[in-house]
This record gives structure tokens, C-alpha cells and sequence, in this order.
């Protein structure tokens, strides 16, 4: 049905469309091997940029995923991973956020018991306020998925002042560049090792490189620079003359 749709109405819809929006180079690869061959703006989406919290504090420390709980965002690497870990590092506790997908939930909660997994807490979803104060009382956020166009809960971590670990599955390679966290391949060795790292950086360390992280989005992820951003788009489009920078032509 997917597909008789797709022909019948989206694929002759976006044949009229006069620009497409990628959010990442992934999105625009995946636009031009459809066969379209209309301007390409890439833009990554806007991010808000929550007041800043203090530092969580206390004798426990808080390792974060938040997103779907799907077979491409890479949990169950994370929690092989973290039965690697769990042992040395018993000031930290792993949180799981998120919705069920298709039952996935309950397979992932099998696995952390037949790993026999300690400190893993299952929270389901989180909304609004209750998601940015999961984001603040995390000091370290990881995203060990398979395959990501942008990775919005990666610059909502980033923008809550929180360091991560996110896979090469998502395109966040500025990270390490940034001195906001870590961008490591995909499996879990490359897993455990970056966590046997990044669990045992001082406290004050991982708030550094957290603040580092929340600058950078302020900088180049703010609604009012992606916002102006599409502004200049749309009056090249009305209005015509040299395309922006981040308009692909070809």
C-alpha cells in the first residue's frame, strides 16, 4: 500500500516541489539517489536551548539515553556494553528514556535481566519539562544508533549543557572537534572502550565539555540562526540572484 501511494501521489507531489530541505548530508545523498534534481537546502533543524541548570550533584552519576526504543537506535549494544562496565563503575546508574516501539520495549528489558544487568532503569516516555529535567540530572547522554539523519535528542543533550557519545550512525562528527563528546564506529567494543573513558572523566571534566557543547549549539543550532537562514532561502526563491551557500544546485 506504501508503495502504490508513493507513486500514485508523494513521488508526483515532490517532482513539483521547488527546493527540498535535508537536514544532514545523508538526507541530500538520499534525496539526489531518487532521482530529484531540484535545489537541496541543508540545514540541520533549529534547537532550543533550555535555561541552564546546575550541575547534577550527589553521590550518583547519571549515563542517559533518550529517543525510541527501536531496533535502530543500538540499546541492546548499550546494554552489552554497559554489563562490560557496570562492574567498575558503580557510582553510575544508566537511564533508558523513551516509547515503546512494536514491543521492543519489553525484549530490551529481557535482555538487561538475562545479562543480568545492574542500575538500569526503563523510564518510558518523557515530554516537555519532565524531558529537559531528564536531560539536566544526566552529567553524560549516549546514542549508540545504527542509523540517524540528524539526531535531535543529540543537540537537545548538547544544548542541556550534557556531553555525548554518539555512533557514526548519526552525523555528529563535530563532537570531538567541539570538545563536547565523543563520535565513535558502530558495535560494542568501540562502545566499552569510549565509556570505560568517558565514565571515569571527572565530574568537573564532563561539565566542561558539556558547556562546550551547549555553546556550540547557541552558535551554529539557535532558531534564530536556522531561522534567518531559511528566511535568505525562501527570498532566493522568490526573488532569484546567487543561491546560499547552503543551497546545492547539483
Amino acid at each position: 500500500m506504501k508503495h502504490l501511494f508513493w507513486h500514485a501521489w508523494q513521488a508526483s507531489a515532490l517532482r513539483q516541489a521547488q527546493c527540498f530541505h535535508a537536514t544532514a548530508q545523508s538526507e541530500y545523498v538520499d534525496i539526489r539517489e531518487r532521482g530529484f534534481r531540484q535545489p537541496v537546502c541543508v540545514l540541520p533543524n533549529g534547537i532550543d536551548l533550555p535555561p541552564l541548570g546546575e550541575a547534577p550533584g550527589g553521590d550518583r552519576r547519571r549515563l542517559l539515553f533518550l529517543g525510541r526504543i527501536h531496533p535502530v537506535k543500538g540499546i541492546d549494544v548499550l546494554l552489552r556494553a554497559w554489563q562490560a562496565v557496570q562492574a567498575r563503575f558503580t557510582d553510575w546508574d544508566l537511564h533508558i528514556v523513551g516509547p515503546d516501539h512494536n514491543g521492543y520495549l519489553a525484549k530490551m528489558k529481557a535482555l538487561a535481566t538475562d545479562l543480568q544487568l545492574k542500575r538500569v532503569f526503563f523510564r518510558g516516555p518523557l515530554y516537555g519539562a519532565q524531558k529537559w529535567r531528564a536531560y539536566g540530572e544526566a552529567s553524560l547522554f549516549v546514542l549508540p544508533t545504527h542509523s540517524e539523519n540528524f539526531g535531535m535528542a543529540v543537540g537537545e543533550a548538547l544544548a542541556a549543557g550534557v556531553p555525548a557519545i554518539v555512533t557514526r550512525g548519526a552525523p555528529w562528527a563535530g563532537l570531538p572537534d567541539q570538545d563536547a563528546g565523543w563520535w565513535i564506529s558502530l558495535g560494542p567494543e568501540p562502545l566499552i572502550s569510549c565509556m570505560e573513558h568517558a565514565l571515569a572523566t571527572p565530574r568537573q571534566r564532563l561539565r566542561e565539555m558539556g558547556l562546550a557543547g551547549r555553546e556550540w549549539i547557541g552558535r551554529e543550532y539557535s532558531w534564530d540562526r536556522i531561522g534567518a537562514q531559511f528566511a535568505e532561502t525562501y527570498r532566493w526563491l522568490d526573488c532569484g540572484g546567487t543561491a546560499p551557500p547552503w543551497v546545492r544546485l547539483s
